[in-house]
């Protein structure tokens, strides 16, 4: 085939391909049930402006399902249908935000004639806005636009059709899972003055005066305030995890799970209560201010399954700023006290500032490895030490242990295990004072 035969040939391909590709182009023009795209003749308006504290009731219907809620005397939303829970403040106040200023992207239609052709013939949600004087707004969402970034709405009994962006439809677009209170317990973290938690075959109580905990059980003992602190933030922190694949296994999964904690917070109002359990690796929760069960984040699990120990202050000095420092090593005594921002000895004399903020340091620093029952020998140094404008007293002996060097608090029963060299680094500093 010569050359000039073969260009006819690739020209006569060429030719077939756009008469095909025009061919399907006519087939494949928007026919009268696809959104239209013209551009509106006037700029689009706001579709509503209401004032949100004149909205009292909220109505809205997907799927048939028609979710309540209404504002009571108080001011305070509350969900009446299709059962009565509490709401999700910031999701409500987030929907009615976006609402009562519904703002369109642009004016698609201003006299429609085929509401079907933009899903509105029969809307995918429905959302009617009750004011106080009785007037209802019923909002129509419908599909899509085919960019996929914004949707068809329409105001019930207008001819026009907006689009409003995708954004503002996922705002508007609810339901009750994502409208209700989905926290286990609804007590304040800072109104909180009593814990009970039961793990590991150990009941454990916490109370707290302003802002100290104390161990109440098995036993009076000091808190680490940061891990009961943390334990409240988990507890009150607990919300649903409410898919639909998980809640509906939630309940058959909690009765085949092994017992993991019982949590208790009391405040002035009253005590609430979350049980947990775990199947295999996820956790889930009964709570006492909700019906049902429900998964929950494996932090809060984790949180729960601890012992008492975990919650054992392990400093054994609580001062931050000590005013008078007094050790007794054997036949040695040290003075060090506080005055502006020097330290004296008992003698009157100075000693240089960094070794004696060596010796508050290094006592300060002082932290159990562990906590022992018994074993606490005859002690070989105590140390007394004043802070809080001579309110605060704390004498601590420190005995060698079989082990390891062990710290007693007077007037307290717990023992404390210390690291091998503590004792040693104690005498070193105490040592290298210099006046």
């Amino acid at each position: 085939m010569g050359m000039k035969n073969l260009g006819l040939v690739i020209a006569a391909v060429v030719l077939v391909g756009l008469l095909g590709l025009l061919h399907w182009s006519n087939r494949h023009q928007p026919s009268d049930t696809a959104p239209a795209s013209a551009t509106p003749a006037e700029p689009a308006p706001n579709i509503l402006t209401l004032n949100e504290a004149d909205i009292h009731q909220i109505e809205i219907t997907k799927r048939g399902e028609k979710l309540v809620l209404a504002r009571e005397a108080g001011g305070k939303w509350q969900i009446t249908s299709p059962k009565s829970v509490s709401v999700d403040d910031a999701e409500v106040s987030g929907f009615l935000s976006s609402v009562a200023s519904l703002k369109a992207e642009r004016l698609v239609e201003e006299n429609v004639t085929n509401l079907a052709r933009y899903g509105l013939g029969s809307p995918v949600v429905e959302v009617s806005v009750t004011e106080q004087n009785q007037t209802t707004h019923k909002l129509l969402l419908g599909d899509d636009t085919p960019t996929g970034n914004a949707a068809y709405v329409q105001l019930a009994g207008s001819t026009r059709v907006f689009t409003i962006a995708s954004f503002t439809k996922t705002s508007i677009d609810k339901g009750f899972n994502d409208l209700r209170d989905k926290r286990l317990i609804t007590a304040e973290a800072d109104k909180i003055t009593r814990v009970e938690l039961i793990a590991n075959n150990q009941a454990l109580e916490f109370s707290r005066d302003k802002a100290q905990w104390q161990i109440l059980k098995p036993r009076p003992l000091r808190a680490d305030g940061t891990e009961v602190d943390d334990l409240v933030q988990k507890i009150t922190g607990a919300r649903m995890e409410l898919s639909e694949g998980e809640q509906t296994n939630a309940e058959s999964s909690f009765a085949s799970g092994q017992a993991v904690a019982t949590a208790r917070v009391t405040t002035d109002s009253g005590t609430q209560q979350i049980q947990v359990r775990k199947n295999r690796d996820d956790y889930f929760a009964r709570s006492s201010v909700n019906e049902g069960v429900y998964k929950i984040a494996i932090d809060l699990g984790e949180a729960l399954n601890k012992k008492l120990n975990d919650f054992r202050n392990k400093k054994v000095f609580d001062f931050d700023a000590p005013e008078k420092i007094e050790i007794h090593d054997g036949s040695k005594t040290y003075f060090l006290t506080k005055g502006g921002e020097d330290w004296w000895s008992a003698d009157g004399k100075k000693f240089e500032q960094a070794s004696a903020e060596a010796v508050r340091d290094k006592l300060r620093d002082l932290e159990a490895t562990d906590f022992a029952d018994s074993g606490f020998g005859a002690p070989i140094l105590e140390v007394t030490v004043t802070s809080g404008e001579g309110k605060q007293i704390e004498k601590v002996f420190f005995s060698k242990g079989n082990k390891s060097p062990l710290a007693k608090r007077a007037n307290e029963p717990a023992i404390y295990v210390l690291r091998a060299n503590t004792i040693d680094d104690v005498l070193r500093v105490l040592g290298e004072l210099k006046t």
